[in-house]
């Protein structure tokens, strides 16, 4: 019987789950600001509810990224903390393959087609990778990274995806080429998708020590400083012409 708690804060969204063999319990609630003083309460509820006690863990799991810089370094502090203690692998979980997950249940997606992930990085980006899946597990066919909506509308008119899932759909509506593609903004259960990969990449052996976690960043830079910000306002406000 696995025994596992996974975390995921790479959106607005805050997902907590938890598996205990065959039971299973699983939250989405508002993340964002919240996400680090409701993260451990959940995760605590979730394994009462299992019958289960930290202890009892066999690994914990988090949303790895990419996402929101902050969001993302909680989720992965918890569950080294939590890993730490009770000596057990953490698993990190691509937070487009959630998506993508999330998706392929919620649509009955047909195998064997890549199913684009976009996701809006603000700032006129979005993070995007491109998935298949195998009938049995996902398979990476373009690896996270950050776009410009320019770089990713290019690759698109080069090859016209056939299916893209993510909030980006909805953000970016009318700028990027989304053509004849199967589009979806929302997702169904993060959680339950979060789960699904936690448990299938634990049983696959794919689960780190707590010290060696670490989250995936691809945006080196996250805020502008004072004088930058200052700069720009001064920029704005300079007569043109």
């Amino acid at each position: 019987m696995t025994r596992l708690l996974a975390l995921d804060s790479s959106t607005e969204q805050l997902a907590v789950a938890v598996a205990a063999g065959d039971a299973r319990w699983t939250r989405v609630v508002e993340g964002g600001a919240h996400a680090s003083s409701r993260m451990l309460p959940l995760a605590l509820e979730g394994l009462a509810a299992c019958g289960l006690g930290v202890r009892q863990l066999d690994a914990v799991a988090f949303g790895a990224g990419p996402g929101a810089f902050t969001g993302l370094r909680c989720a992965c502090a918890v569950a080294q903390g939590l890993a730490f203690g009770v000596r057990v692998p953490v698993v990190a979980v691509d937070s487009l393959m959630l998506v993508a997950e999330d998706a392929r249940v919620a649509l009955s997606l047909d195998e064997h087609r890549a199913l684009w992930v976009a996701m809006d990085a603000r700032m006129d980006e979005a993070y995007a990778a491109c998935y298949r899946h195998d009938g049995a597990r996902w398979q990476v066919l373009e690896a996270p990274a950050l776009y410009t909506l320019e770089a990713l509308a290019a690759r698109w008119h080069a090859q016209a995806p056939h299916a893209v899932v993510g909030n980006a759909v909805q953000a970016f509506a009318g700028r990027l080429p989304f053509g004849a593609a199967l589009t979806r903004a929302e997702t169904t259960d993060r959680a339950a998708a979060l789960l699904r990969l936690a448990l299938q990449h634990h049983a696959a052996g794919l689960g780190v020590d707590a010290a060696r976690a670490m989250p995936l960043y691809l945006r080196d830079k996250v805020a502008l400083t004072t004088a930058e910000r200052h700069a720009a306002r001064a920029s704005a406000g300079a007569p043109r012409g």
